[in-house]
């Protein structure tokens, strides 16, 4: 199935200094309809990743010189462009801090191409489309001090700019839609994530603990994001 916006391929940047790997996702990404290109260091991986003709970048953790962690931390710095990670399999630690420092997912190695571009639609998707479905979703939600814009893909706390990951917004819109009610990791993941819970996997976790940050406390000193112990997460209706 072809993937383009307006005619045009969605570009993918590759950012690896394993070259085979490279190559065989590129030509596995042209056949699904994108447009990859690949760099295999770091500098050259956050030159490319700024210059704003991609969609999304996905970047190794462990490159040699630059890792990926410091590339993401200085894509962050400029830009919010949906980055996912390629991590260790087994290493938890790599995934945490990536996904503290900001990055929208991770993907195993070594990882199916299927499995990749699995992840990749994903992300795009909630990028490109509200994370809830019906007539309110072109309206702006209203909660507290907190006024999330699903049309721009933005949220204010408190009538200032909110800085936010593609995919801690999308979180963070679902948790508003459902202002006061308990929604559970598996649900936060199909609507925000685009895809069903996998097991064991923390991502939600991290990126929950991320936003209650930038949130801040309530007036009472309580998070406006609590956890209900085996249900999921509520974020407080006033």
């Amino acid at each position: 199935m072809s993937v383009a916006i307006d005619t045009a391929p969605i570009r993918i940047l590759l950012v690896d200094d394993d070259v085979e790997l490279s190559a065989m996702l590129g030509d596995y990404l042209a056949r699904e309809g994108f447009d990859a290109s690949a760099v295999a260091d770091g500098e050259s991986g956050i030159r490319e990743a700024l210059s704003g003709a991609y969609a999304l970048a996905v970047v190794d953790v462990m490159m040699p010189g630059m890792s990926g962690t410091e590339v993401l931390r200085r894509i962050r710095l400029h830009s919010r462009m949906p980055v996912m990670m390629l991590t260790a399999r087994g290493e938890d630690v790599d995934r945490i801090v990536g996904l503290e420092m900001g990055a929208d997912d991770y993907v195993p190695k070594p990882c199916t191409p299927r499995e990749l571009v699995a992840r990749i639609r994903a992300i795009l998707r909630r990028v490109q489309e509200p994370a809830g479905n019906g007539a309110e979703d072109g309206g702006d939600i209203v909660v507290g001090p907190l006024t999330v814009h699903p049309g721009r893909r933005s949220a204010e706390l408190r009538g200032r700019p909110m800085s936010l990951t593609s995919t801690e917004f999308s979180l963070l819109e679902v948790l508003a839609r459902h202002a006061g009610q308990v929604v559970s990791k598996q649900e936060l993941s199909e609507q925000a994530l685009c895809r069903p819970l996998v097991r064991y996997d923390r991502s939600i976790d991290v990126h929950m603990s991320s936003i209650r940050q930038k949130l801040g406390h309530r007036g009472d000193g309580q998070s406006w994001i609590q956890t209900v112990r085996g249900q999921g997460y509520q974020l407080s209706s006033h």
